[in-house]
């Protein structure tokens, strides 16, 4: 249930009603948007009497919300939420541009790569540390020893970095992480989830391999219920029978998940098609898509890349693709929003 304060409402009367509701067992969600401040209840509000609510001075209406996930909803948060990481943002008009390899290999590939997206565009630096691979005996990443060399690249290029998280016990490894990715697999690891709504730091959530929007919306919910509301979602294809792409690259997801949440959405159009000359061209779409940024696989050498070599892009095409998208971005540009 949402209840939608009046313009102007006296704040003594509204600090009441608050105290009101919480003395009745009710969790509190404010929000203050640009035509509406609003008051998010969760819990069972069936018992509410909604009359009594409605008739007081300083509520101008109140609405119950149907769907499952409350804190995600835009009902609860009229206004896009904005992330910060380092100097940059995320959401409300701004477009963040996360680059890097999908598996951290030596310190000179990842620094390489780091200062080489930097000049392009780039806002972020992923790299793969922990690697969730299908075979056991594929390449599963360098670890704790991949988290130092992110950093260090980090200290070189000035960028923040971005990494995936595949388990809670690993959670100390990533204090000085800038964003903690959850993986398509993990995206209903729902102990996880809930230890990461301890946290403050911004969260990359992507959408499971078979999971649809709402169930992405439920996975965020988790995080956001432990009182981490720095979410970024992640659209990155889902698996369907065809056979052509890796994934199919589901771009209706980003207007769909803006009409339904105020939190910022990215695209990964590596992973959601897994061929290199197809990255360009869907990446283009998302961001004509209205998506707030993209993940994108770089290397420096992506015939002899440990990890996903097929579907990264080369130093040289990411700048070329940076170009492309300020094309379809000039607003960005000119208002300094990327």
């Amino acid at each position: 249930m949402i209840i939608l304060l009046k313009q102007n409402a006296n704040q003594k009367q509204v600090d009441n009603l608050k105290s009101w509701l919480e003395g009745s067992g009710y969790s509190l969600h404010e929000s203050v948007g640009s035509s509406h401040s609003i008051i998010g209840l969760i819990g069972d509000t069936s018992r509410l009497d909604i009359d009594l609510i409605s008739s007081l001075d300083v509520v101008e209406a109140v609405r119950r919300i149907q769907e499952p996930y409350k804190s995600a909803n835009r009902k609860f948060h009229e206004d896009d939420t904005v992330i910060s990481v380092g100097d940059a943002k995320i959401g409300g008009g701004n477009f963040m541009m996360i680059a890097g390899p999908c598996s951290v290999e030596t310190e000179e590939q990842i620094t390489c790569v780091a200062k080489s997206v930097k000049a392009s565009g780039a806002n972020m630096l992923r790299g793969g540390a922990f690697k969730p691979r299908t075979s056991p005996y594929a390449f599963q990443g360098l670890h704790g020893k991949g988290i130092d060399l992110l950093l260090e690249a980090k200290k070189q290029s000035g960028l923040p970095i971005i990494t995936e998280i595949m388990d809670i016990n690993h959670l100390p490894l990533f204090e000085h992480v800038d964003v903690i990715q959850v993986g398509a697999r993990n995206m209903q690891n729902f102990e996880l989830l809930k230890e990461l709504g301890q946290t403050r730091k911004p969260i990359l959530l992507k959408r499971g391999l078979a999971n649809t929007i709402e169930e992405l919306l439920m996975s965020a919910e988790y995080i956001m219920a432990g009182g981490n509301e720095n979410i970024i979602l992640c659209e990155r294809g889902i698996r369907t029978f065809e056979t052509a792409t890796r994934n199919t690259m589901d771009l209706s997801a980003v207007p769909v998940l803006h009409k339904l949440s105020h939190l910022p959405v990215v695209v990964d159009p590596s992973h959601g098609t897994g061929i290199r000359d197809l990255v360009k061209p869907m990446a283009l779409a998302a961001a004509a898509a209205g998506a707030d940024g993209l993940i994108v696989e770089v290397h420096n050498d992506p015939v002899h890349a440990l990890c996903d070599g097929k579907q990264s892009l080369t130093p040289e095409q990411f700048e070329d693709l940076c170009i492309a998208i300020r094309d379809i971005l000039p607003h960005c540009i000119r208002e300094g929003k990327w």
